[in-house]
């Protein structure tokens, strides 16, 4: 952005205060294209986990609004947006009100430092990743927040649960991420994937073994600090009702959906930047890409579409496993997260003493580590086939599927309405 400010001014000739306030209109506009664009992606996953849900669950899933039902996420949202916002009478309406908005902020202005292209990014700080780890620690508080002032003993409960959750669960998170930057010796989000390569054996989760361990710690760490099934304690609504967000309605209520909806998004994307290479193209270098306009919309294709594949992951997750106990979900922090991601740590020290970056016995671990990946992806896609074969269910992968409408019939259906209602009624009056 500070590039794209500079040409500007420079171009207009602007100095003193005319240049800063252009640079404040930039800032405030790429603020609000990244709030859109994170809105955007958070209301489509709304969208996405009811139709991936829909066909886990053998039904179809929202399918009447807009073309295949595609635009049910926005009449969500106007639904969201007409609904009365409640404060309870003995809530602090002031920390009530404030909870939300912390909430998004947390999430959303972590998308600052996305980069979905080799130039698609609002701002490439030189510390990009800490800055992630930093903002998105807001999330806790918000919630804590939203608890302790709706003055709710469950909402109460969700929040202490939330506050304890979040904070055990970054230090695993921030632990495999210190793995990645001792390999890549940067904080930059840009400069992580610039290290890494467009095939498979030079992304950073086939770089040695450790690595391979630490994308698994730390996509698990990420679904526990996402408040995400089997790790979605904060809102169990079989003991909390809903947890922290139990007195919020309204679009104070769509900040904590549309946060955790964002949240998955951004686990994804971060998952890709440290781990998939990113924007990166097969065969093609930075410098490449860098002088063609088809090969950045390219690079930005790839980054999408290897988040996207995430994000369908952690649905799947969602409506696969069971939810884990509150003393389950801290002992396996602590008792085995933070311990292993401790040792991929000094494993990964140690593999960088022994191989140096350019040589061929690293080369040589990268594509063994590749194969072996491989291996466990065939194997687990040949089990899950298994299974769906032995249940005796055909395969259906149309997620627009509209399904049929069927013509009402009032002999069968309980509540009829319009003309139908005026004919049923008619006819038990003639009876």
């Amino acid at each position: 952005m500070n590039a794209l400010a500079d040409f500007i001014i420079n171009s207009l000739g602007l100095s003193g205060l005319s240049a800063e306030l252009v640079m404040l209109l930039l800032v405030v506009a790429v603020a609000a294209a990244v709030f859109g664009i994170g809105m955007t992606i958070s209301g489509l996953l709304t969208l996405a986990e009811r139709r991936v849900a829909g066909r886990i669950q053998s039904r179809i899933g929202p399918n009447r609004v807009g073309p295949f039902g595609l635009l049910q996420w926005l009449v969500d949202g106007l639904k969201l947006i007409m609904k009365e916002d409640v404060v309870p009478h003995d809530a602090d309406p002031h920390m009530f009100r404030m909870a939300p908005y912390l909430v998004v902020v947390g999430v959303f202005a972590a998308f600052a430092s996305l980069p979905f292209g080799q130039l698609l990014i609002a701002s490439d700080l030189n510390v990009g990743i800490l800055y992630l780890l930093a903002i998105t620690s807001l999330v806790t508080v918000g919630v804590l927040m939203s608890g302790w002032a709706s003055n709710n003993k469950w909402s109460m409960i969700g929040g202490i649960r939330a506050a304890a959750q979040i904070v055990s669960y970054e230090i695993p998170t921030a632990l495999s991420v210190a793995s990645i930057i001792l390999i890549s010796g940067t904080l930059s989000m840009q400069g992580i994937i610039n290290e890494q390569g467009g095939w498979p054996w030079q992304w950073y989760i086939f770089y040695n073994p450790f690595t391979f361990a630490v994308f698994f710690l730390y996509f698990t760490a990420a679904l526990a600090e996402g408040n995400r099934i089997p790790f979605d304690l904060p809102e169990a609504e079989s003991e909390l009702v809903s947890g922290y967000n139990t007195e919020y309605s309204g679009m104070r209520f769509a900040g904590f959906f549309l946060a955790e909806f964002a949240n998955i998004y951004l686990m994804s994307a971060i998952a890709t930047t440290l781990f998939f290479g990113g924007w990166q193209i097969p065969g093609v270098t930075p410098e490449q890409q860098a002088g063609s306009l088809v090969l950045q919309i390219t690079g930005m294709v790839v980054f999408m579409s290897k988040s996207a594949v995430g994000c369908f992951v952690v649905i799947w997750i969602r409506w696969t496993l069971p939810r884990l106990r509150i003393d389950q979900l801290m002992s396996l922090c602590y008792k085995y997260l933070i311990p292993l991601s401790f040792v991929c740590l000094g494993g990964n020290a140690i593999y960088l003493l022994i191989f140096p970056k350019p040589s061929s016995a690293n080369t040589l671990v990268h594509m063994i580590t590749t194969l072996f990946g491989g291996v466990l992806i065939v194997i687990f896609v040949t089990r899950v086939m298994y299974h769906h074969r032995i249940s005796g269910v055909s395969l259906d992968l149309n997620f627009l599927a509209r399904g049929e409408k069927g013509k009402y019939n009032p002999e069968t259906q309980v509540r009829a309405y319009g003309s139908f209602r005026k004919k049923y009624e008619k006819k038990q009056g003639a009876k």
